[in-house]
């Protein structure tokens, strides 16, 4: 079963890493994206990139800015493979933002075949 780990963190913990900080976070994510269990995955840009789209009354409404304005923002995700919950769990701990941030792991949904 595939299972979804939304990676948040604090863009502003990120942003003032040094250079040579963030490549050793880097190079811990590259290890572990090239995990048998994981299948694919995306860092995201920052939060001040993020450009939200609402539709009230038939109307297009379109900001500046993340839906919601939080510490830890979504920043990127891993798609895993695993037997269960408690193998995706195990394996989302070991993502590096799990120990600043969060990571959440929700079951990717399948369509019953009728």
């Amino acid at each position: 079963m595939e299972y979804l780990a939304l990676i948040h963190a604090d863009d502003g913990q990120w942003e003032s890493m040094s250079d040579d900080d963030r490549q050793a976070v880097y190079a811990r994510y590259t290890e572990f994206a090239g995990s048998d269990k994981v299948v694919g995955g995306a860092e995201l840009q920052s939060t001040k990139t993020a450009t939200s789209v609402r539709v009230r009354n038939s109307e297009r409404l379109v900001t500046d800015g993340p839906y919601a304005e939080v510490k830890e923002a979504l920043g990127g995700y891993f798609i895993l493979e695993c037997g269960s919950i408690d193998e995706a769990c195990e394996l989302a701990a070991k993502i590096p933002a799990a120990e600043q941030g969060a990571i959440e792991v929700r079951p990717v949904h399948v369509e019953e075949a009728s």
